[in-house]
């Protein structure tokens, strides 16, 4: 399991360069260089309200090629309302962009997603509400998309209790702001969270 953060501290950089996280950029950050060693994700801002295509794209081409994916557009209702509909509409249009350009694409799964109706993108992203992520769903979504080898994400993974449940679900990475606030003392915590899953994996971890 990887676990994806924000670069805010220069322990947390000094982490990312050992290889014991990964780094997720979005817009927001700008552009940024990163060193070659670093293993990198790239958010699309669309949870914020400044969400624009200009700005997004502008940003993305100046992104190396070899960030593992980018997250395509999505669309996010935060009253839970079905927006899959809506986000696969997006997809449409950015997931083969994104792939023109070189990048792997990631399918943001939103409320309303089911196996059946997830796009046949190389990497699924357990967005949605937290309801959702970890409901009947969500759990058919990354079981299916792991028996055909795809690459399963979740977002907005900030506990202990969280990551064990992505683990199980069998997520291959995941992101979270947990490091944001007391960077000090979370990433300590943190790091001891990826050790514990390292020292007793799940049987799909050890396979």
């Amino acid at each position: 399991m990887i676990y994806y953060a924000n670069p805010s501290t220069e322990p947390i950089r000094d982490a990312m360069a050992a290889g014991r996280l990964g780094c997720i950029t979005t817009p927001l950050q700008g552009n940024v260089t990163f060193p070659h060693e670093w293993d990198v994700i790239a958010d699309n801002g669309c949870f914020s309200a400044k969400w624009d295509h200009p700005a997004w794209f502008g940003w993305l081409l100046d992104l190396p090629r070899s960030v593992r994916f980018a997250v395509a557009p999505d669309v996010f209702d935060p009253t839970g309302a079905p927006c899959h509909d809506a986000t696969l509409d997006r997809w449409r249009t950015y997931g083969p962009l994104m792939e023109r350009h070189g990048f792997t694409p990631a399918f943001v799964c939103q409320v309303g997603a089911t196996p059946q109706n997830v796009p046949d993108a190389p990497v699924l992203f357990l967005g949605g509400t937290t309801e959702w992520k970890l409901g009947p769903d969500a759990w058919r979504i990354a079981e299916h998309a792991k028996s055909e080898g795809r690459w399963v994400h979740m977002g907005r993974v900030n506990s202990e209790r969280r990551f064990t449940t992505a683990r199980a679900m069998g997520c291959d990475s995941v992101d979270g702001t947990f490091l944001t606030f007391g960077p000090d003392v979370n990433l300590p915590r943190l790091l001891a969270w990826l050790e514990r899953a390292d020292g007793q994996p799940m049987l799909w971890e050890a396979s």
